[in-house]
């Protein structure tokens, strides 16, 4: 029987166990560059199967917020590669979320989202800023946005990083061209599925080309409401996106189940949303990307989730936070340190890298 704990070889990338960290926004890199604290954080989780980054802009029109990390400028691919030679020398695996958040200020469509920002202070504190209203993209834009992630995958492997994710999830720019509510294009670019889901292959389509399809990966959240994201007929949608990736033979498709961070059983439209389906329009299709589910686990659902086949790979979010050594806690069933909501967002290594790991008996 296969467990939570064993290896597995998601396209052209061997983990050593299914345990994922998943993205999470720190806000601890000024100027769009990882720093030395950065370093830290990652190297003290790399004993997870695979570490995934906090979601990192692939231009400066997609950054949004303040204080996360770029793929676009040679300071910040510096930084990032004194963190994968530090994981890698650790044992780890790491990707980087390809991020371009959309709606802040550019959209597939003048609408503002009911969202907030995160901005620095002039005293370095942090808050949070209502949105405003986005500019609709010109359709003659897009093709240089198809370019910006093609470089910055690129640019991502030649920093270190084992593959990389594109965020095509939680209200952001790819996710807001998928959604109805979002998009209101009269273009080949809106409309229909088949349209709204155009740019999200397009992308795929150049990195894929770019770096090899065993070293891409995709993150979808077919339910969230995150960043004002909606569309009343998600279980159709995100069957097509599933469906089309299924012919790139990606490393693996990660999916929140539910509302980002909120109720597992959240749902938008009519009936709950069938994710065990979603699997199986992918797998029906030829797709053989593997399988991360997301979203409230904890150690039985995510045990339960692999060894009943559901899914291959768990991330966890919120627990890796304050939980480096997480993959042993998991093993031993042993006690778990609570994360300090407080400290989330911006601020230095309290909240950061100070929390405690088991002591290891000889």
């Amino acid at each position: 029987m296969t467990t939570l704990f064993d290896s597995i070889q998601i396209g052209d990338i061997a983990l050593s166990n299914r345990v994922v960290m998943a993205p999470l926004t720190r806000n601890r890199s000024p100027g769009a560059v990882p720093n030395t604290l950065n370093v830290a954080y990652y190297e003290q989780r790399a004993t997870a199967g695979l570490l995934i980054t906090e979601a990192t802009a692939i231009s400066q029109q997609g950054q949004g917020y303040a204080d996360v990390p770029g793929l676009y400028k040679k300071e910040a691919l510096d930084g990032w590669k004194q963190v994968t030679d530090a994981v890698h020398k650790a044992g780890g695996k790491i990707v980087v979320q390809m991020w371009h958040v959309g709606r802040k200020p550019v959209a597939p469509s003048a609408i503002r989202a009911k969202s907030k920002t995160y901005l620095i202070n002039p005293d370095g504190t942090g808050t949070f800023a209502e949105t405003s209203e986005p500019r609709a993209l010109e359709r003659d834009e897009l093709p240089g946005i198809v370019a910006d992630y093609r470089r910055a995958a690129r640019a991502a492997i030649d920093a270190g990083f084992d593959g990389v994710e594109i965020h095509a999830a939680n209200g952001y720019l790819i996710d807001q061209f998928l959604r109805s509510g979002s998009n209101a294009r009269t273009d080949d670019y809106g409309g229909a599925i088949e349209n709204r889901a155009r740019l999200l292959f397009e992308v795929a389509d150049a990195i894929t080309a770019e770096i090899g399809a065993g070293r891409t990966a995709v993150r979808i959240s077919p339910v969230t409401p995150a960043n004002d994201a909606s569309d009343p007929e998600p279980q159709p949608l995100f069957t097509h996106v599933v469906e089309g990736l299924a012919r790139y033979g990606l490393a693996y498709i990660h999916v929140i189940e539910g509302a980002t961070g909120g109720p597992r059983d959240h749902q938008q439209g009519d009936k709950p949303f069938d994710y065990a389906a979603l699997r199986a329009a992918h797998r029906a299709a030829g797709g053989t990307a593997a399988w991360m589910v997301n979203n409230g686990y904890d150690r039985a659902l995510a045990i339960d989730a692999v060894e009943s086949g559901k899914a291959d790979l768990v991330a966890f979010g919120k627990l890796f936070i304050a939980n480096p050594d997480l993959v042993q806690r998991l093993k031993d069933d042993t006690v778990l340190n609570t994360p300090d909501n407080a400290t989330f967002y911006g601020g230095g290594a309290r909240g950061y890298t100070d929390y405690p790991v088991i002591e290891k008996v000889a």
